[in-house]
């Protein structure tokens, strides 16, 4: 026992030498006091081993006493972990002079032969309260604090509570930031507040977070010290030109009034408050809002300071590899309202949705932050592109005119991949008419020409009669043998729904093929096209001319649920996007198999002709 108390007193000890070397020296004062008010200012060391504490001239305040030394030492064990922690406090009484701004330089100590410095303290004196007087004057802020004491009856006027509203301007341009602020001052014991802000017409409202725990402090405002707090704040963006109202706020408050016993030695029951309700009205405000001037084409709606910034993946790929160009928007302003900046691609690229990532703050100019825009193109064709340079023209407020950002252009070189370019694309992403490529030009067939001798013609020879004869008898041969065929095929529905079933089912064993392969590109490929040709054949719609929005109607002519329609659709979707999507290969592969072998299976009866 002996021997483990031992080790927990050298364990302390060297906790000790341990927080010597990180000393600390605080000092703390009230930022806000009144002439004539009485208040601590206090020095801790968070060490015992100090001496030599030295204190300069204060001015602006008479001490009333100090220093006075405490010492105070603690010793925790939690879960087996010891802690420990010691300190000496300097404490003095001062009483504030004059109205002003003082600031109480640092104190100094002596530690292990150093000397270490205190923080330096600023007070603001206020002057005292033009209707208390001297005698109405405690240690807590004059009449703010007595008053805090009212009887029962005493009328709450709406001097000693009201509720401002200030604009941080009140002639801006249009979407323009403004933060307008409500402020409550109080001389009573205000214990609840509610009110509930109106919705603005004309402008985009956005509040800004305050803690739910409010602190109130001193302020001399019109003669008078209150204990004010400010209570909200909310950000405006003006949306039309002329003079906007804000209009007046009545929030109802809760005020705690003291009750006086008559009973003389009921002394507890002395100190009894209850509650009296009181409504308070905020002033209404008047914004001018002006226009801003002519407005440049491609204007993006941004009115602030921004900076605008782009990266690309890659500068050399192949064929249906993934493109991703980053830009990044930062600044401060109306940075929810405006139109983001656009990445045009070459014609025969297939785009997707660009992904945009927002991370703002609000502050008294607007929102503060950045904008992440990634945009998704696959090229098609092997070659050299140009991807031109993005622009984004906003309204700079510093300067008052319209200033145009602009990213580098960067040149892509595409090499020829693996797989058949030159095919029908269809972006179902962005749902554009679908595109034909690689067959814009046609080369001129070359090759030898037979002349003839003037005079020689082939009409009315045997040849030519010939020539008439044979197609005709070919024909009527070529009925006779399809009638029973044609009369078969009469029913249209039944020969494309069996068609349907043969080449998707030998699309999709192709695609099995494939997937045991772990051939990712050409797997994808072969479920699209199985998908999309299946759905052809079904509607009897060329592939060219189907799109999902009109899938969707088509089905519903032919009696397919919404449900299999929207698995369908699904099934498109996942096969589309799980090929560029990171993660497991295999599974992913695995699951669009299904998925489409799936929706396929339930397709099948559905369609009704």
């Amino acid at each position: 026992m002996r021997k483990f108390i031992f080790l927990l007193l050298l364990f302390v000890s060297i906790l000790q030498v341990q927080a010597d070397k990180n000393v600390t020296f605080k000092a703390e004062a009230p930022d806000v006091v009144v002439s004539g008010d009485q208040f601590r200012l206090t020095f801790t060391v968070n060490t015992q081993k100090v001496k030599d504490f030295r204190m300069p001239s204060i001015s602006g305040f008479d001490v009333l006493m100090g220093p006075s030394r405490s010492q105070q030492s603690s010793t925790q064990i939690i879960n087996g972990k010891v802690s420990s922690s010691s300190s000496i406090t300097y404490t003095y009484i001062l009483m504030a002079g004059k109205e002003g701004t003082y600031t109480i330089p640092s104190a100094s100590i002596e530690v292990d032969k150093e000397k270490v410095f205190s923080n330096p303290v600023t007070i603001k004196v206020l002057p005292q309260d033009k209707t208390a007087g001297n005698s109405g004057q405690s240690g807590q802020g004059g009449s703010a604090s007595s008053s805090r004491s009212q009887i029962v009856g005493s009328r709450i006027t709406d001097k000693d509570l009201f509720i401002t509203a200030t604009a941080s301007k009140t002639t801006v341009h249009e979407q323009e930031a403004i933060l307008l602020t409500y402020k409550v001052y109080t001389l009573v014991n205000l214990r609840q507040l509610y009110g509930k802000m109106p919705d603005l017409k004309g402008f985009h409202t956005q509040e800004v977070e305050l803690p739910q725990q409010k602190t109130f402090s001193l302020e001399h405002y019109k003669g008078r010290n209150y204990n004010t707090t400010v209570w909200s704040q909310y950000i405006l963006f003006p949306q039309q030109t002329g003079k906007l109202e804000i209009p007046p706020i009545t929030f109802d408050g809760v005020v705690a009034q003291r009750t006086v016993s008559d009973d003389p030695f009921d002394f507890f029951n002395g100190g009894g408050y209850v509650e009296v309700k009181k409504k308070i009205v905020t002033p209404k405000l008047t914004i001018n809002v002006q226009s801003l001037p002519a407005k440049p084409a491609g204007f993006s709606g941004g009115v602030g300071e921004f900076t605008l910034s782009s990266s690309i993946n890659a500068k050399e790929v192949k064929t249906n590899d993934a493109v991703t160009i980053k830009l990044v928007l930062s600044g401060t302003g109306n940075m929810k309202l405006i139109s983001a900046p656009e990445v045009k691609f070459p014609q025969d690229f297939e785009v997707y949705d660009p992904k945009t990532e927002n991370n703002f703050q609000l502050t008294q100019n607007g929102l503060t932050g950045t904008q992440t825009i990634e945009y998704l193109a696959i090229p098609r064709h092997a070659g050299d592109f140009t991807i031109p340079p993005v622009e984004f023209t906003y309204f700079d407020l510093k300067t008052k005119s319209y200033k145009t950002l602009k990213t580098e252009a960067y040149q892509l070189h595409v090499a020829k991949g693996e797989g058949n370019a030159d095919q029908v694309i269809a972006d179902f992403t962005n749902k554009e008419n679908v595109k034909v490529l690689g067959k814009d030009i046609r080369f001129i067939k070359l090759g030898n020409t037979k002349l003839l001798p003037k005079g020689d013609f082939f009409f009315g020879t045997f040849g030519y009669y010939l020539w008439y004869i044979i197609p005709f008898v070919l024909f009527v041969a070529f009925a006779v043998i399809y009638r029973k065929q044609a009369l078969e095929n009469a029913n249209i529905a039944k020969v494309k729904t069996k068609k349907a079933n043969k080449v998707a089912s030998k699309r999709m064993k192709f695609a099995g093929k494939l997937l045991a392969e772990n051939k990712k590109n050409e797997f994808y490929d072969e479920v699209l096209k199985a998908l999309w040709g299946y759905i052809s054949d079904k509607l009897c719609i060329p592939v060219s001319q189907l799109s999902k929005d009109n899938i969707e109607s088509e089905l519903v002519k032919y009696g397919v649920s919404d449900e299999l329609i929207q698995k369908f659709i699904g099934a498109l979707n996942e096969c589309e996007f799980a090929r560029y999507a990171p993660g497991n290969e295999n599974e992913a592969m695995d699951k669009v198999y299904t998925a489409a072998i799936d929706v396929i299976s339930q397709m099948e009866g559905c369609i009704k002709h």
